[in-house]
């Protein structure tokens, strides 16, 4: 369970100038719970995926600060780890997920995790490295891409079959890829706010902005030269909310969104 940031912008762009420095140190300040852990992808000028990522607290990392300051790529994402009951925190937990041109970053949690093992070709899973849900998640979408031969297609593929499969739990992710940001926000039979977040306050008024109430909520904010994608946490102005089961595809070049309608794929389900 964590906190997401993505964007695509006309322009190279720092992290920290997608919300402003007051909006981005209250989006930091959410390590106060999501501090398991912080991680960032993004294309560099010659549109490659580039990555970085800590098992610290973001907050307190000067690596953090750095790359947020930093004009990284016209496109990216920014994750802020909390890690799930039972999974260690270590390198190959930590998000954002990378192989090749596709980068992944996930909140929420799906279980069992030995079910999503069972979605997985053996080529996927000899490729898994770590022991999160979310990392096996990234493998059924680049699976489904493959067997679709199309990002779109892959990405609408593997989402009807987990909504499927995982009725109950958080698809929330953002996956860069080549040609495009896809922001998914799947969630509606999901516990919000989950018990472990509960338990951390004695007030669900104490607790960051909409986690009491809208834990798993993803807006969007379309400007002249950007779309950026965030999840809950911030009290700001400005933003749309993302209707309830749905995923977007924010195109890299033109900044176009387009709606998404995840559909099974009875063949690949049967599987």
């Amino acid at each position: 369970m964590c906190r997401l940031l993505g964007y695509v912008s006309r322009h190279p762009t720092a992290v920290l100038d997608v919300l402003g420095p007051d909006d981005f140190a209250s989006f930091t300040s959410l390590t106060a719970v999501h501090g398991d852990g912080w991680g960032a992808a993004w294309h560099d000028a010659d549109g490659r995926i580039r990555s970085i990522n800590s098992t610290g607290t973001a907050i307190l990392d000067d690596d953090y600060a750095a790359m947020a300051a930093t004009r990284l790529g016209t496109s990216g994402l920014l994750h802020l780890r909390w890690a799930t009951a039972g999974l260690p925190i270590c390198p190959e937990n930590t998000h954002p997920f990378v192989d090749g041109d596709y980068a992944f970053a996930h909140n929420g949690n799906i279980s069992p995790i030995p079910h999503l093992d069972s979605l997985l070709t053996p080529e996927s899973l000899a490729r898994l490295t770590g022991d999160t849900d979310s990392e096996r998640y990234f493998r059924l979408l680049l699976q489904c891409i493959a067997e679709a031969g199309d990002d779109t297609e892959g990405v609408t593929r593997g989402l009807a079959i987990l909504q499927r499969e995982f009725p109950d739990f958080s698809l929330n992710a953002l996956l860069l890829s080549p040609e495009a940001l896809f922001a998914v926000h799947i969630n509606s039979r999901a516990e919000s706010p989950p018990r472990a977040l509960r338990a951390l306050f004695e007030h669900e008024d104490s607790m960051p902005a909409r986690h009491a109430t809208e834990y798993y909520a993803m807006d969007y904010r379309v400007t002249e030269d950007a779309v950026h994608v965030i999840s809950s946490g911030l009290d700001a102005a400005g933003w749309t909310p993302m209707p309830s089961d749905t995923a977007i595809r924010i195109d890299l070049g033109s900044r176009d969104i387009t709606h998404l309608v995840p559909r099974i794929d009875h063949r690949a389900a049967a599987g």
